[in-house]
Parts: structure tokens; sequence; C-alpha cells
């Protein structure tokens, strides 16, 4: 009879890292599981130290947090590594970023220092053969709601959400006026650039406005620019609440209520996520009133077990 394996010897952990990564071009495709197998053959390839949980099946200690939903791109998921051994953080980006396929690109490693959990992402929709003009009234007609009950369908049954509780912002880009973000390529534009349109004045490039078009200076990977003709892009922050409210919830919301109907699938990538002290003007968080809302928010924070812990290769 063959002798059973000796348990993998538990080393202590000495340091962790939090690595910045982003889900580009046909990577956007790949699930959660997909990404965290990548992840977990990357850090072999690249010969990181990593600790290991004790036990008879021990896992590389990998912590993520709330990734995007299949098939959307992101330019700011977040994932903490835990190591047996100090690492210089620029050496990790280069040796962890060669070993990764393509679409997957490590933007920054820094030492985790007890980051709380992000408060917020902002997004950018871009809405094949819709018009900016029809984009910003429907934008004006769903923040001019109270409420916008949506269901979404999960492993654990039918869920009920209150979409227009989670947005804080919402804008609409006017592409005319510049190149905007490619969700499908590789690094290049600021994708805080562009004029937004006002939804309360109609279709005026609105250079004042909000969080959804000053990205925090942080997040200084550029993404690649194109020129979209014929469509809207809406930019929005929304709220990491209890149950999560995704883009696509609101998108519903635009299509069902609003007619707003795009000609072909929307296009949407997360182009940061946001900490407690990341502020936006009229920033308030949930359980406060808003300047352009009468009641309080709806709907818990996520809690905070979600956020962040104390040549490509193939796939």
């Amino acid at each position: 009879m063959a002798k059973p394996m000796p348990p993998r010897v538990s080393l202590p952990v000495a340091q962790h890292l939090v690595v910045r990564y982003a889900k580009r071009g046909k990577m956007r495709f790949a699930s959660h599981r997909d990404v965290a197998r990548a992840f977990e053959r990357g850090v072999r390839r690249a010969g990181l130290p990593i600790a290991y949980s004790a036990g008879f099946t021990p896992h590389p200690k990998i912590s993520y947090a709330g990734g995007a939903p299949t098939g959307v791109s992101s330019e700011a998921e977040y994932l903490t590594l835990a190591l047996t051994s100090p690492q210089a953080a620029d050496q990790v980006r280069e040796r962890l970023d060669a070993a990764l396929p393509d679409g997957i690109d490590v933007v920054d490693v820094t030492p985790a220092v007890g980051l709380p959990s992000p408060v917020a992402s902002v997004w950018q929709v871009v809405l094949p053969g819709v018009r900016p003009d029809a984009a910003a009234g429907a934008v004006a007609g769903f923040l001019a709601m109270t409420e916008a009950p949506v269901e979404r369908l999960t492993d654990k049954g039918v869920r009920r959400m209150d979409a227009r509780a989670a947005v804080r912002e919402m804008a609409v880009l006017d592409p005319s006026a510049g190149p905007v973000l490619d969700p499908s390529a590789g690094p290049v534009l600021d994708p805080s650039a562009g004029p937004v349109l006002d939804p309360s004045a109609g279709p005026v490039a609105n250079p004042e406005a909000g969080l959804a078009d000053r990205l925090p200076a942080a997040d200084d990977r550029r993404v690649a620019v194109t020129s979209y003709e014929d469509c809207a892009i809406l930019r929005m922050v929304v709220l990491h609440m209890a149950p999560t409210v995704r883009p696509e919830d609101v998108l519903s919301v635009l299509s069902a209520d609003l007619g707003l109907v795009p000609s072909s699938p929307p296009l949407t990538t997360r182009l940061a996520q946001l900490w407690p002290d990341q502020h936006w003007p009229g920033q308030r968080w949930p359980g406060h009133c808003w300047p352009d809302q009468g009641q309080p928010d709806q709907g818990q924070p996520e809690e905070v077990s979600r956020g962040l812990p104390t040549g490509k290769a193939e796939l």
C-alpha cells in the first residue's frame, strides 16, 4: 500500500502585497474562477514564495476583493498575496505580469497597509446605437426616481434590490468631443478625459461634473483610445451595497422604464474602485441624505470581509 503523502509544511507569512490588475480584451469573458486559476499558475511560474493554508489540501493564500462580473472589462481589480519572505513590489509586478496570460495585466503592486473595503466603483458603459441627447434624457429620468426596484436571478433565488439607491453619480460623455476608453484594447489614454453631458440641462458639455470624470490621481494607468460614433457613453459611480447592484441592473432600469435600448450589447468597464478617503463633490455615505435627494440611502454597505485583507504566458 502506498504511503500517504506528508502534509505540506506551512511557512509563516512574512509579507502581504496588494496587486491591482486589469482584465482586458477577450479575458473580460473569463469567470472569476478562471482568473483565480490563472493567478495561481502565474504565481508558481513567477517563482513567488506564496504562503499556503494548512492541512492535507493546502491552497495558496490569495485573497480577492469583489471581482467584476463575467463579460465586463476592468482597469481596477484587486487581490492580496501572502508571501513567506519579503519581496520588492516592483519585481513582483514584473515577474507576475510576465507569467500571466494576455488580457490579465498587473498594473501595480504595493505593500498591504490594512486597507478597508472599497466603498464604490466608477463604471463606464458604451451604448451602441444610442444618441447622447437621448441618453442624457434617460439619465435625468433615472436620477429623478426615488427608487428603481430590479430583480436578478442568482444561485440563491431571486434577489430584489434598489438600483437608484446605489447610484451616487451618473453622467453622459460626449463622444464627439474627443477619444474615449476602448474596453477591448490595451494601455494608452487617460480614462478621465472627455466632457460630460449634464442630464439636467440637455446635451451641453459640462466640464465641472463630479468624480465620474475626475478619477483619483493614483489611477494613472492609461487605457486605449478609439472614436465612437452613433453611441452614448455613460459614467456612473455605484456604491458597493448588499445585495450588490451591478451596472447591468442600472441598464435594465434605463431600458425597461426609460426606453434606452442599445442596438447591440453594451461594453462595460470598471475604471476605478474608491476607498473611504477618496472624495468627490457632494459625497455622503450610506445613512446620510444627499443634496439631490430628500431620502436617506436605502440598503447596507457590503461587509468589510469582502474587502482587502490586513511575452505573456499561455492560459
